[in-house]
């Protein structure tokens, strides 16, 4: 398959890692880098000449200094420039876009769906057809499968039954031996043969319980105990998430941005009210835009109506709505290792 690189120029590093997330569902489109200022945009293009750029042209913080004039400047040191396609909120600045010869642009806030659409105009545009559709973000538990214990000469259970059997065989065969010359002690050693007959039976039949029934006990066990893992799936990306690093999630449009007690940010494309009804404690919905891990929650503030993170800056607001749920989470924190002063 034909492949395409790009780079993408924003002040906002919020905004470039949601565009870098969608884009990386895109199978033919391969990522080189980001800036966020001006100067350092031109070099990273000179430097990596890039087949496509998405480019800010109305920044936050206006020393960035990213402007249409990013364009004239390409034009001065390329003789053909990548694909562009510009991000603004001001409509104004759409219009003189094209004059400068854009691919297409895309107006704040940026909708999945729409930048989607354009990527999939510069797939048709440039005759690349993918063989299936690129897959959205699914919440998965990885399943557990324990490899089914193989009878082999080695295996201790069947040792175990061999050496009952043979002693078994010993024992009766010394029975006769006692028959022969102490008639008087047949009826009781015969009670014993039949009770070790019975054992013997016993120890048959549990051997032939299936072995799907206990192996499948065995990995729900196993399951029970391994910590969540959530998996954001994407066109065969699989990346693996431990729930218990999750700090919180927040609603964007109709995809929800994962918050790692590492600072990083992971977009899947699910709601966050899909989220609400797969995951169950620690997290808890606190706001139509919020859930929360409350094993990261480090002060609740019900007068302000916010929650403070633990070792964070982090401030997270709670709605009447869900006053409730914070009830709730601060009578699990008080049942626990607690002390009040």
């Amino acid at each position: 398959m034909k492949t395409f690189t790009y780079v993408i120029i924003d002040d906002d590093t919020h905004r470039a890692q949601k565009t870098l997330a969608t884009a990386e569902t895109f199978p033919f489109l391969t990522y080189l880098g980001s800036a966020r200022t001006f100067d350092d945009g031109i070099d990273l293009v000179l430097e990596q000449q890039p087949q496509l750029l998405l480019l800010e042209i109305d920044p936050e913080d206006a020393t960035s200094g990213l402007s249409l004039h990013f364009i004239s400047e390409l034009h001065r040191y390329l003789i053909q420039l990548p694909k562009i396609i510009v991000t603004t909120k001001n409509d104004t600045l759409c219009l003189q876009a094209f004059k400068y010869g854009v691919f297409d642009y895309l107006i704040h806030p940026i909708e999945i769906k729409e930048l989607r659409k354009t990527f999939m105009r510069f797939e048709k545009e440039n005759g690349i057809v993918l063989s299936k559709p690129v897959a959205s973000a699914v919440v998965t538990s990885p399943v557990l499968v324990e490899k089914q214990p193989i009878a082999t000469e080695s295996n201790p259970v069947d040792l175990q039954l061999e050496e009952e059997n043979e002693e078994e065989k010993d024992i009766v065969e010394e029975q006769e031996i006692v028959d022969s010359t102490h008639e008087t002690e047949e009826n009781a050693t015969a009670v014993e043969v039949e009770d070790i007959n019975q054992e013997a039976i016993a120890v048959k039949a549990a051997q032939n319980v299936p072995k799907e029934s206990s192996d499948s006990g065995i990995v729900q066990a196993a399951n029970a105990k391994k910590p969540l893992v959530i998996c954001v799936k994407s066109y065969g990306d699989y990346r693996y998430i431990d729930a218990a690093e999750i700090c919180y999630l927040q609603a964007d449009n109709n995809s929800t941005d994962i918050h790692l007690n590492t600072g990083e940010m992971i977009t899947a494309f699910k709601t966050l009210k899909h989220f609400e009804g797969v995951l169950t404690h620690p997290f808890i919905r606190i706001h139509n835009s919020y859930i929360v891990n409350i094993d990261y929650i480090g002060r609740i503030h019900t007068g302000n109506s916010v929650c403070h993170l633990k070792n964070s800056t982090v401030k997270l607001p709670f709605s009447k709505s869900y006053k409730e749920n914070i009830d709730q989470i601060i009578n699990s924190i008080a049942s626990g290792n607690y002390l009040e002063i």
